[in-house]
């Protein structure tokens, strides 16, 4: 594809998303990685993993296998489905090893060379890499190494890690991945292929989920249990924080090499990010968004007549909001889940009616009610104003906005794709003043205290692990070197779309 093809084709995509994400409103998966060693057809089941990890990131995707004798890529931009059936990956992919990614573009714009996995030939042999997360010292890493003579070909942060390898001087491909590791900060959950092994590396605090499974005696590695589940593979355990897994023809190998720290893994991955039916840490992802909704009836409660979830991903937290309070629950929202790519390009008519042609109201559930709205988050609140004013046009006779988290402060430089903290509605605005602008009754938010209980255990527990839970608290687990003096606007994840 020429460099012109691909600006067209990422042009379309942009202008895509502005319909389907209604204005850019809302949080976006950062990436997903899959892995599968020794098993036929290796392609064909890392297609499956990913079309499970599919909600993990829609722009790209692309797999990696090697069949003994050489490894075969294929990169593509669009959906998993469009690309990769079963059939045609396993002609074009042969091998009894692949790794695979899904990718949403928090660094580096969306063409194909930013798609992952990353290959490159070693003097060790071809190397394989597919990266969950955000390196945060990636701009002033990849600085250095061109000043030494790299050629940079994407500029996904994911590339700096295959510098780093590449220009270890350890003798044994495993030893200079971990030097490379040492050399990074950020959040990241990594799967790498070698002609002999599948590698499976978690940062030092556990930021990025990654999963074991096992199927028919052989290792899988995973970004969330749901990928597991699609092939009937069995979940052996999570990938410990700062933990590298080697999966060969002798099994699995674990390596602990960096100092042990206290777990810091992501708070969003149970608000938002992970699917519904994913278990992580041991704990069921729906079962934990419906404790958030009745944390929040304990703490919010309102005398209404319904309680409406704003489809999907608020649906388990109104369950359990409902279930606490006593209020009914409905569905006074219905979701078309096919329009975001009927226009490829879009009209301002259209994208000004986004929200209708995403969402639609159940006048039948709302017109003369009291409407309790619950969501799960607010970014830039544009969304929010829509669907309050649609509960209004159905008829609702008042509205009332609960979101199941509580407000998003600040920016995220781990992978979650958020705006600049001058563009978060709760960073610049009160309580009241959101209220005013969504247009809505009442508003409020679940407590940080409230999200620690809805886990089951107490903030700032001295024994339990805490969350990666910045974007409300400003408390930011890494340092974020590429924030300091002139780089500060490289960790801007909207940088390229503003």
């Amino acid at each position: 594809m020429t460099e012109a093809a691909e600006d067209l084709q990422r042009s379309s995509s942009r202008e895509i998303d502005a319909i389907d994400d209604l204005d850019g409103d809302r949080l976006r998966e950062y990436c997903g990685v899959f892995g599968v060693f020794d098993l036929p057809d290796a392609a064909a089941i890392a297609a499956l993993g990913l079309h499970a990890l599919q909600h993990r990131g829609q722009e790209a995707a692309g797999i990696v296998s090697f069949d003994g004798g050489r490894f075969h890529g294929e990169r593509r931009l669009g959906l998993v489905g469009d690309h990769f059936s079963q059939e045609s990956t396993i002609e074009r992919l042969p091998g009894a090893a692949a790794i695979g990614h899904v990718r949403y573009a928090t660094t580096g714009e969306t063409m194909l060379r930013n798609v992952q996995p990353l290959f490159a030939e070693l003097n060790t042999g071809g190397f394989a890499v597919a990266h969950n997360g955000n390196l945060t010292n990636a701009q002033t890493l990849r600085r250095e190494l061109i000043r030494e003579g790299a050629i940079f070909q994407s500029t996904s942060d994911t590339e700096v890690i295959l510098h780093l390898v590449a220009r270890s001087r350890k003798p044994l491909l495993i030893d200079r991945f971990i030097e490379a590791l040492r050399s990074i900060e950020g959040a990241y959950s990594l799967v790498a292929l070698t002609n002999k092994k599948l590698i499976g590396a978690r940062d030092p605090l556990g930021i990025r989920p990654l999963v074991i499974g096992e199927f028919n005696g052989k290792y899988i590695l995973a970004s969330e249990t749901c990928a597991l589940d699609i092939i009937g593979a069995r979940f052996v355990r999570d990938v410990m924080n700062g933990e590298i897994v080697i999966i060969s023809e002798n099994g699995l190998q674990s390596l602990r090499p960096f100092p042990p720290q206290q777990m810091r893994p992501c708070i969003f991955e149970y608000i938002y990010f992970a699917r519904p039916d994913s278990i992580v840490h041991g704990r069921p992802v729906y079962e934990v968004r419906k404790a958030m909704g009745a944390e929040l009836a304990r703490e919010r409660p309102i005398d209404a007549d319904v309680v409406v979830p704003v489809p999907d991903s608020g649906v388990p937290a109104a369950l359990g909001y409902s279930q606490e309070s006593g209020v009914p629950f409905e569905l006074g929202i219905i979701r078309n889940h096919y329009v975001g790519r009927t226009f490829i390009e879009p009209t301002q008519i259209a994208r000004d009616f986004g929200v209708r042609m995403k969402h639609s109201a159940n006048r039948c559930v709302v017109a003369g009610k009291r409407v309790i709205l619950i969501d799960d988050s607010i970014v830039r609140g544009t969304t929010s104003v829509k669907i309050v004013q649609m509960m209004r046009d159905a008829g609702a006779t008042e509205v009332h906005f609960l979101i199941s988290s509580p407000p998003i402060t600040n920016p995220d430089y781990y992978g979650i794709d958020t705006p600049q903290k001058e563009k978060l509605l709760a960073a610049t605005h009160t309580l009241e003043e959101m209220r005013e602008y969504i247009g809505c009754d009442s508003l409020a938010f679940l407590s940080v205290d409230g999200i620690y209980r809805a886990m089951g255990y107490e903030r700032r527990d001295p024994v339990r692990p805490q969350f990666t839970d910045h974007c409300f608290t400003g408390d930011y687990p890494t340092s974020l070197t590429d924030l300091v003096g002139e780089n500060r606007a490289q960790l801007s994840l909207l940088a390229e779309a503003s």
